[in-house]
Formats: C-alpha cells, structure tokens, sequence
C-alpha cells in the first residue's frame, strides 16, 4: 500500500528546522548520525520520519519511541505530534542527553527521555510504539508485546528484508499486518502491526 498523503503545520515547520541546527551542531561533536549536510539529513532521517504521520492517526494513548539514537523517527513525530505524551528510550548517554537538550530548546514539555535499556525502561500502556533500525522483528515484537495497550499499533520501518524478517517472525508471534511502500527509501516497507500475541502455549 501507499502512505495516505500528509503535512505538517507551519509551527511544525519552524520546529524541525531548529532541531536540524541543533542536530548539525550537536552532530559535529558526538557523532549522531554519518550524514553532515543539512538536506541529506533532512531527506535521509527528517522526511523518512515523517511518513510515519498518517499511519497512526488512530492510535491513541501514549507513544514510544525505542533506540532513539539522534532523535529519528521518536523526536521528529513529537515535534509533529503534540497532542500526546512521548518517550523516548536510548540508552547511549551522549544521545540521551541531545534528546534532553533538543527537547528542552524546542519547547516539547509531552517528550520525556528515558536514558536505560528498554528492558529497564517504565513506561506507561502505550497506544503507539515506533523502532527504526533498532533490531530484528522478533525482538522488536517481544517489546511490542509487552509494552503495548490493549489497541496499540506498532510501526517499524524495514529495509528490502521486510518479508524474511515476517517470515522469521511468524514461528514465534501471530499479529496483523498492513505493509506500506517507503515514501523516501526504495525497496523499503513501513510494517503497521496489530494484534500481537505470543504464538507459543
């Protein structure tokens, strides 16, 4: 399937442009991402991000974002999204603490960082939980699984091995599944997955 067609608001705008300079600076002493300039960033991780707007709109409740790394896609939704709380789990303190900053600078008061292990992260039901080259399906799906409300949607971005991942996942886990052609990387699939229970006894 296609990704519905989406925008963002002019404040949404001014918000990702100031974390786009804050990203480059910060960028420039810890290493947050290999991309240096301003539009491959934006191209590469902001827009990437983004696609992910119109296939969550129904989900409600709060939302996570696991491996947040330099702030793609948890973040960059959070600027996009306001209308519920955000957390973002990294682990790595040096990205933990540009989370802190960038979201403290930005005015984003729903965003609370998470600096553990996703394993030691507390973190409420959640309606809506995002991963983005963090770790193979079936791991990302023992997360879904236990961190999820009741009606929560996962989406996780995939390259080309989309399906092999499925496939691999599909002996430990029964869930339904809408795949979703990438907007900014060919080949790859945005997963939105639901229902996900343990296929064991």
């Amino acid at each position: 399937m296609r990704i519905p067609p989406y925008a963002v608001s002019r404040e949404t705008e001014t918000r990702l442009d100031a974390f786009l300079v804050l990203l480059l600076r910060w960028n420039a002493r810890i290493n947050l991402v290999a991309e240096r300039d301003a539009e491959t960033l934006r191209r590469r991780h902001i827009e990437d991000s983004l696609q992910l707007l119109p296939l969550f709109s129904e989900a409600t409740g709060p939302a996570a974002d696991l491996g947040t790394g330099g702030g793609f896609p948890g973040l960059v939704l959070a600027i996009a999204d306001t209308e519920r709380p955000w957390h973002l789990v990294e682990a790595d303190k040096r990205k933990a603490a540009f989370l802190l900053a960038a979201s403290g600078e930005l005015g984003l008061s729903h965003v609370t960082v998470h600096t553990t292990r996703i394993e030691a992260a507390s973190l409420p039901p959640l309606g809506l939980l995002t991963a983005r080259a963090l770790a193979p399906l079936t791991i990302l799906l023992g997360h879904a699984a236990r961190l999820l409300g009741p009606n929560g949607v996962a989406l996780f971005p995939k390259g080309r091995n989309a399906e092999a991942e499925l496939t691999a996942a599909g002996a430990d886990w029964t869930m339904e599944v809408a795949r979703f052609e990438s907007r900014t990387e060919p080949g790859a699939t945005i997963l939105r997955i639901t229902g996900i229970h343990s296929a064991g006894p």
